[in-house]
């Protein structure tokens, strides 16, 4: 029997630092991207692809504040959802390619996800997650007059923040399970998935947004999958990292993690939900977590770099 793993790639690696974010960016980016993974299908395992979408979002919610004044303005769960869709149909077309390539001759469908999350989680009573475009502070006051919360970035300007709450349920589980058993790559809960919340058994959409890493944590825990596997811009988890006595992680068990976690080697904005993500997996019965740039992982599966967790 095959294995299986859940891949979650940063939506900094599909538009990187630096970059101006051009569709031919992220689609080059995306391809360098899904070359790497081929060697996990090397390996034996089939593949649930997640990713982030925060670049891209950021842009989508500019281009409505541009055009806000000739069209209608789309909130926030459907910008998560247009952003899964293009995002999908990118990542679905490069890996289709990159297989063709490589000799694999597999099927890659992208599901369109919804994420259940509670109107009672603590983070709708304190919104932190910025999204969106920075404002000057006449607009900010504008924007709060119309019910947002905005808050000032660091001496740049003022931005939105909205609730980032925990993923409770994957509305369309059935059918990511349904195809990952019949041998096909699968994308999903791009971006952490759009939130929704449930009442009496119907769905609304929410403005907020999902970690991805926390959804990508719930999604491998649901599928059962022996890995976890959470991209980022490093090659593993540092303690005292960007100081002279910064030191690579090669394994970390539970207790270690939660132990660095409480003394605030990992902050909340970086790689903190990645270890949040890797504890509650391996918590509730996953095997392995492995924490490294994308592009070192074919050193990371043989131990040269890269952060394991394991129980």
């Amino acid at each position: 029997m095959r294995k299986r793993a859940v891949v979650a790639i940063g939506g900094n690696a599909i538009t990187r630092p630096g970059q101006v974010g051009t569709i031919p960016e992220q689609f080059a980016n995306a391809e360098h991207a899904c070359r790497d993974l081929l060697l996990l299908l090397e390996h034996g395992y089939d593949l649930v692809l997640t990713h982030g979408n925060g670049p891209q979002v950021g842009n989508m919610l500019l281009r409505v504040e541009l055009s806000a004044h000739q069209v209608y303005t789309i909130p926030l769960d459907t910008c998560v959802s247009d952003s899964q869709g293009g995002m999908g149909y990118m990542l679905q077309q490069v890996m289709r390619n990159v297989l063709s390539d490589g000799g694999f001759d597999k099927t890659v469908a992208t599901v369109l996800t919804q994420v259940v999350v509670g109107l009672d989680d603590p983070a709708f009573e304190s919104p932190s997650k910025p999204v969106g475009p920075f404002y000057s502070s006449d607009r900010a006051r504008d924007l709060r007059e119309k019910g947002w919360a905005v808050v000032e970035d660091a001496g740049r300007g003022y931005r939105r923040v909205v609730a980032s709450p925990i993923p409770l349920e994957i509305v369309e589980i059935g059918a990511i399970r349904t195809l990952l058993d019949a041998g096909v790559i699968v994308i999903a809960v791009g971006g952490g998935g759009i939130p929704v919340s449930m009442d009496n058994g119907h769905l609304r959409g929410v403005e907020a947004v999902v970690d991805k890493d926390y959804a990508s944590s719930l999604l491998a825990r649901e599928l059962g999958v022996e890995l976890l596997l959470i991209g980022t811009g490093v090659e593993g988890v540092y303690i005292n990292y960007g100081k002279p006595d910064q030191k690579l992680l090669p394994e970390l068990t539970v207790e270690e993690a939660e132990g660095y976690l409480e003394e605030g080697h990992f902050p909340a904005g970086s790689m903190g939900p990645k270890i949040k993500a890797a504890i509650d997996y391996i918590r509730q019965g996953g095997k392995e977590v492995i924490i490294t740039d994308i592009s070192a992982l074919g050193r990371a599966l043989k131990g040269g770099t890269g952060t394991r967790i394991v129980p």
